[in-house]
């Protein structure tokens, strides 16, 4: 580095690629429930694998982030994915084997997995 101008440049670069919390119109947002009761019911590899999963497709409008308790711990871990225009989809009782689909079917293909549901537990 040998100017403002280039570390200017990198840092440009950096936060359009990291982008976190930043919601945009046309992103997705896939929202983990981390506060004590979900990270104890097995939060934490859940959000590791949604990362996973959104990288390694290549899905650069698909932001993943983490909030405290979401009020249902009953039904911990859960997950809550926002696209554009369209009502948020709550899923609950998360595991790691699930999130393969929902960014497949959900996130790609836009069709929720209704079975993983709020709806379907309920």
């Amino acid at each position: 580095m040998k100017s403002l101008a280039e570390l200017q440049a990198i840092r440009e670069k950096m936060l359009n690629q990291v982008n976190l919390r930043k919601d945009r119109e046309d992103g997705i947002r896939v929202v983990v429930g981390m506060a004590t009761c979900g990270i104890a019911a097995g939060a934490r590899p859940v959000l590791n694998a949604f990362m996973s999963e959104i990288e390694k497709k290549n899905l650069a409008n698909v932001t993943v982030t983490q909030t405290g308790c979401i009020g249902m711990c009953r039904l911990e871990p859960i997950v809550e994915v926002y696209m554009p225009g369209e009502e948020k989809v709550t899923y609950v009782k998360m595991t790691e084997d699930k999130v393969a689909r929902i960014v497949t079917e959900h996130i790609i293909n836009q069709k929720p997995v209704n079975e993983f549901t709020i709806g379907a537990a309920e």
